[in-house]
């Protein structure tokens, strides 16, 4: 099981190393081969190859030396677990360093390529599918990785395999329940104290039932047993973290998938309901992403790519990305999706829309316009006084 573990951590870390240098490498190789095109046209093809050779070799530095005064050195401390790093666990260190390491650079430089083309009057190449593809399939990649690497990639999902940044349908807490008086529902019945003598007429507590009481009154233990409780009523009664084995839990928990997957299907064809929260990750993480990967395909329009567009365009799609930095299912990361995409691409799209036409479609300007009226209005304005009444539907 150790070389399995091993294995499965060496994938990992070639994968987000490969995800952190080959980007950088064919965004810059691209952006050489566009200074080398522009030096061949105003100055001796010497001059031209000279600068060519001159921008790999600076691409090839750069990403050495961050791999290994940055890089390395991080993923150390947080393999180390370091306090400053993984302590909190509510953001996610080597995607931050991935944005501004490799993210960052690339889209600058898909910038300075538009820039470069647009002084020299040349239009040759503007990066339409292969390097920006490439640079959002990365941080695809690495938003995977960092969420699927703490599970097992063999066999089935165990909730001790599981995550944080995973949701999970399983009842993993136990409220007390209140008991209630049945003669007067509205007051709970007051537990026994061991020792004290009952009242008599106390509602709820007749004088037969005080030893009784006394002697099953219930005390959670360290393992999870209700102590005090009679023999015939302890069977059943452990409480685990990963649910409970109860009777009553077992529905509890059944209530709770049914909740959650109304559509359960028990019959020969039940192969099709199939679900894994390792495979969803999957999903998820493309979907995240759908909008900034549409916003960063208009830069890529001639007409957009060749005009002061493309600086509002890459600007913002980098702050939308900031948002890999916090934990999935984190509470920060609805307000920060409003707040660094929805709002931004909104605004971008409209003024897109009004100079180009529709070279964004309209679907994801609606898209950005519901979910800031949604946010603002299901979080903010519902708790005005005018909006916190029943009289309203």
């Amino acid at each position: 099981m150790a070389s399995g573990r091993t294995l499965k951590f060496a994938l990992c870390e070639v994968l987000q190393f490969a995800g952190l240098c080959v980007p950088l490498f064919i965004v810059m190789q691209r952006f050489a081969l566009i200074v080398a095109l522009v030096k061949s046209v105003a100055q001796p093809p010497g001059d031209a190859s000279t600068a060519y050779w001159l921008i790999v070799a600076s691409s090839i530095a750069y990403v050495t030396s961050t791999a290994l005064l940055v890089w390395v050195p991080m993923k150390y401390m947080v393999f180390m677990n370091n306090t400053f790093l993984v302590g909190r666990k509510k953001w996610r260190p080597v995607a931050l360093v991935y944005l501004i390491l490799s993210t960052l650079p690339c889209f600058a430089f898909l910038i300075a390529s538009s820039e470069v083309q647009i002084n020299n009057s040349i239009r040759q190449d503007t990066f339409a599918e292969l390097p920006v593809s490439l640079v959002l399939f990365s941080l695809i990649c690495i938003d995977i990785v960092e969420r699927i690497r703490h599970c097992r990639l063999t066999g089935h999902a165990n909730e001790l395999d599981r995550d944080a940044e995973i949701p999970s349908t399983v009842l993993t807490n136990v409220t007390p329940v209140t008991p209630i008086n049945p003669e007067n529902p509205a007051a709970p019945v007051t537990p026994a104290v061991p020792g004290q003598p009952t009242q008599p007429g106390q509602p709820g507590r007749p004088n037969g039932q005080d030893q009784n009481q006394n002697e099953a009154g219930s005390r959670p233990e360290a393992n999870g047993t209700l102590q005090g409780m009679p023999g015939n009523q302890m069977q059943g009664r452990q409480f685990s973290i990963s649910g409970l084995s109860s009777r009553s839990a077992r529905s509890a928990s059944m209530s709770a998938d049914r909740d959650v997957s109304p559509y359960a299907y028990t019959g020969p064809l039940r192969f099709l309901c199939a679900s894994d929260a390792r495979a969803e990750v999957f999903v998820d993480s493309f979907l995240f992403w759908m909008d900034t990967v549409e916003m960063v395909r208009v830069a890529g329009h001639p007409a957009v790519y060749y005009s002061g567009w493309v600086f509002p365009i890459y600007i913002f799609s980098y702050l939308s990305c900031l948002r890999l930095m916090v934990m999935p299912h984190s509470p920060l990361l609805s307000s920060l999706g409003v707040a660094l995409q929805d709002l931004p691409f909104l605004f971008v799209r409209i003024g897109l829309i009004a100079f180009f036409g529709f070279v964004t479609p309209l679907l994801y300007l609606m898209k950005n316009l519901l979910v800031c009226l949604a946010f603002i209005y299901f979080n903010f304005m519902t708790k005005l006084k005018v909006f916190n009444t029943k009289r309203m539907f």
